[in-house]
C-alpha cells in the first residue's frame, strides 16, 4: 500500500483513504494559494469601482451636476471601470457605477447623475 502525503506540507496522511490534507490549515493554505491571482484581480477591480463610486458621490451632491473631465481626472477617476452602460433611444450613452452615472457631453464636460 502506497503512503499518501498532504498536498500542502507533504506529511504522511492517516485516516480516510480519500484524504488529501493533514489538517484544515493545510487545506485552507493550499486553496488560498491556488486562488490568489484571481482573488487579487477581483479585489483590485472592486477597489477601483469603490473609488470611482466615491468620487462621483462626492462631486454629485445635488443628484445632477455638470463637471469637467479635468476635475474627474484630478480626483483620480478611472474611466475604464464602470458597472453598466445605458444607451437612450436618442443615442446618448450613460456609464454607471452602481447608481452613480455620467454622460459625456461636448467640450470635455460630463453630466453626473444619480439613478433613483
Amino acid at each position: 500500500m502506497e503512503n499518501k502525503t498532504c498536498l500542502e506540507c507533504n506529511q504522511i496522511l492517516r485516516g480516510r483513504i480519500d484524504k488529501k490534507f493533514c489538517s484544515d490549515y493545510c487545506r485552507n493554505t493550499y486553496n488560498n494559494r491556488l486562488n490568489r491571482a484571481s482573488k487579487n484581480l477581483i479585489r483590485n477591480t472592486n477597489n477601483r469601482l469603490r473609488k470611482n463610486y466615491n468620487i462621483l458621490s462626492k462631486l454629485n451632491v445635488s443628484g445632477k451636476t455638470k463637471i469637467t473631465r479635468s476635475k474627474l481626472i484630478g480626483n483620480n477617476f478611472d474611466f475604464n471601470f464602470f458597472t453598466s452602460i445605458y444607451t437612450t433611444k436618442a443615442g446618448k450613452t450613460y456609464f454607471y457605477i452602481y447608481d452613480q452615472g455620467y454622460l459625456p457631453l461636448e467640450d470635455e464636460y460630463y453630466l453626473l447623475i444619480k439613478r433613483d
